[in-house]
């Protein structure tokens, strides 16, 4: 194992856990912090148990580390209001905060390359026809039971849940969603399925 490979992993995850930390002082909802950083949350300790049987690239690591800083940062200050998002709106005169769009371009573009993991390293899918056609599905799928939680969390929540919602008046917030993270998938398996395959494991001999 590389100096780079053992280091990385355990920098990446505290520059991940300080910033959730900083996050969670004094964020602008508390509700909605918690609702937008809770895959970091649990998504953390996941990893850190299962590390062992199950180690993860170095460039899944890296991936999974911006996407959980992504979901930080619109935690503290939601997604309609982080500076960022202010900043590309008024610099390419746009009619809204754009991080919500960036934020679900990433909810496809990251797990694309998780499930693809997952998929070649457990199952026989490696080298198959198969393989993108399913990433992609994973990724649409997961981004559909997103806008269910977030349905759900209206209807529970009402008013108090536009925060989390981050629709800004965009009547078609929920399909615009869905399409970036399949564009994102797309994008993450097109641009990065070669540099994938050079960090995963060989398969066994007759494997």
């Amino acid at each position: 194992m590389s100096r780079a490979r053992a280091v990385l992993p355990p920098a990446l995850l505290a520059l991940v856990l300080v910033a959730l930390v900083v996050s969670g002082i004094r964020p602008y909802d508390r509700l909605t912090w918690l609702l937008e950083t809770v895959w970091v949350i649990v998504g953390v300790p996941v990893v850190l148990l299962t590390w062992r049987r199950f180690p993860l690239s170095t460039l899944l690591c890296c991936l999974l580390a911006v996407h959980a800083l992504i979901l930080i940062v619109g935690g503290h200050w939601t997604y309609a209001r982080t500076p960022v998002g202010d900043w590309a709106r008024d610099l390419f005169d746009l009619s809204r905060n754009p991080y919500d769009r960036l934020g679900h371009f990433v909810q496809g573009f990251v797990p694309a390359i998780l499930v693809r993991e997952i998929l070649v390293r457990r199952s026989p899918l490696r080298g198959s026809r198969w393989l993108a056609p399913l990433v992609v599905c994973a990724c649409l799928a997961f981004s559909a039971f997103f806008e269910m939680i977030e349905w759900w969390a209206a209807v529970a929540g009402g008013s108090a849940a536009d925060d989390f919602l981050a629709t800004q008046g965009d009547v078609w917030d929920t399909q615009w969603d869905m399409f970036l993270a399949l564009l994102g998938a797309i994008t993450s398996l097109a641009l990065l399925g070669r540099v994938h395959n050079r960090q995963l494991p060989s398969p066994a001999p007759g494997g």
